[in-house]
């Protein structure tokens, strides 16, 4: 994994999902640690169920005093996501995709996202999501990758760099809670049976 350059990613412009203004990355932690949390898509419902996730950690990283914030690389799809209430933390949007490229979260092409969406992990993450009742739309920008980001107060240091290797990876939340140092009392959601009706839709 590359390092991250958090003096240069950090002067990127993220757009606020709540007030439309244009920010800097590194705004996110100057004050506080932050959990920046990359989307696909708002659209896409994987990662809606990895949203809904890791929003059961938003109490204790409040308690903790960090931030929770989602990024999107596109505003499509995101009134629809706020609308579903299933994240918990503030959204940004990457306008220019200049995080997502700066973070090695790579983009699919129209030939190598197939296998990779079909994949074991993908099907048993939207299983997942079903069984929640959560879903999700084919709307935006298929080909890109997401991940996370964890960074200490102030910038001091990455405390976790993620990046998706298959749409359906995501960071265990007891892994997010370790790397802040705090202690997590939510369990990742229950594993439904997988067989060929649930996995394929």
């Amino acid at each position: 994994m590359a390092n991250v350059d958090l003096a240069e990613v950090g002067k990127n412009l993220l757009k606020s999902g709540e007030t439309g203004e244009n920010v800097e990355l590194q705004s996110l932690w100057q004050d506080q640690p932050v959990v920046l949390f990359f989307l696909r898509r708002f659209g896409c419902q994987v990662c809606r169920w990895t949203a809904s996730e890791v929003s059961k950690l938003e109490p204790e990283l409040r308690a903790s005093g960090v931030a929770l914030v989602g990024v999107g690389p596109e505003e499509f799809g995101l009134k629809e996501f706020k609308e579903g209430g299933l994240f918990k933390g503030s959204i940004y949007v990457d306008q220019q995709k200049r995080t997502y490229k700066d973070l090695g979260f790579k983009r699919y092409t129209a030939i190598s996202v197939v296998p990779a969406a079909m994949g074991k992990r993908v099907r048993e993450a939207a299983a997942k999501a079903k069984a929640a009742g959560i879903q999700g739309n084919f709307s935006g920008d298929l080909l890109q990758s997401g991940g996370m980001l964890i960074v200490a107060k102030g910038g001091e240091k990455v405390l976790l760099h993620f990046v998706q290797d298959s749409p359906g990876d995501y960071v265990p939340l007891e892994d997010i809670a370790k790397v802040l140092g705090i202690s997590a009392k939510v369990k990742e959601g229950q594993r439904p049976v997988c067989n060929d009706d649930v996995c394929t839709r």
